[in-house]
């Protein structure tokens, strides 16, 4: 991710044997071994942090490792500044990557203050990105949990619904979604689905029918913006 140079032959006196080899001399290989063990740890260490860096919850396969309750049903409430409250209900049994993956961004204060940057009205408002644009979002990546990617969820883009925001490749979700406005069942096999509102869903409407985009593709002036004052789980 030299050409060697050939050593002159040492001379030894006829009436004593050749020395012994200095780096053979337990002085000399204890300190070597010490300097290798240390080397190694740091190594490690190091890699180990690197990993951290970039996200220790999500595998090499953009599997999420961040485990929830089996037995437990985790809600979302999203307060968003000056509308009010969206809660959302997680159905980690059709999409537990997706679900895991929001929980613990929610939980760790990872949307807090930030804002919805796409709004469509009839259609979808999309939030979660560090930059408040469509480019941006968390360097870890998961996978696609929807039809066409291999993944048997069957929920479906109706109203209400919660869905995780990606690029072109199937396996690039990372922190952003979007909340569907009015049943948009053509995203259904190219999306994953992982929850729907079950309260504030006219805190959705106000969003989306008051938004004003600068362009077809739903861009919001950033001083426009809705602000996620803070995104909460809670479970039952």
């Amino acid at each position: 991710m030299s050409n060697a140079k050939k050593k002159p032959k040492q001379q030894t006196s006829p009436k004593t044997s050749p020395k012994k080899s200095v780096l053979a001399s337990p002085q000399v290989i204890i300190p070597i071994a010490v300097i290798l063990c240390c080397i190694i740890a740091l190594a490690v260490f190091f890699a180990g942090s690197s990993d951290k860096d970039s996200d220790s919850d999500v595998s090499n396969t953009g599997e999420s490792a961040y485990e929830l309750d089996s037995s437990l049903t985790y809600y979302a409430d999203i307060e968003i500044k000056d509308y009010g409250t969206i809660t959302v209900k997680l159905d980690q049994e059709s999409a537990p990557i997706s679900t895991a993956n929001f929980v613990k961004l929610a939980e760790s204060g990872f949307y807090d203050g930030l804002t919805f940057h796409r709004i469509i009205e009839n259609f979808m408002m999309q939030g979660g990105a560090p930059k408040s644009d469509g480019s941006s979002g968390t360097p870890a990546k998961i996978v696609g949990e929807f039809p066409n990617n291999g993944y048997d969820n069957q929920l479906s883009h109706t109203r209400g619904a919660i869905s995780m925001a990606r690029a072109k490749d199937y396996n690039s979700g990372s922190s952003q979604f979007f909340i569907v406005h009015e049943d948009s069942t053509y995203l259904d096999g190219d999306y994953a689905v992982f929850g729907y509102v079950t309260e504030g869903i006219e805190v959705v409407d106000q969003v989306c029918e008051s938004a004003q985009p600068t362009d077809g593709n739903g861009t919001i002036a950033a001083d426009q913006q809705p602000i996620m004052t803070s995104v909460k789980i809670r479970t039952e």
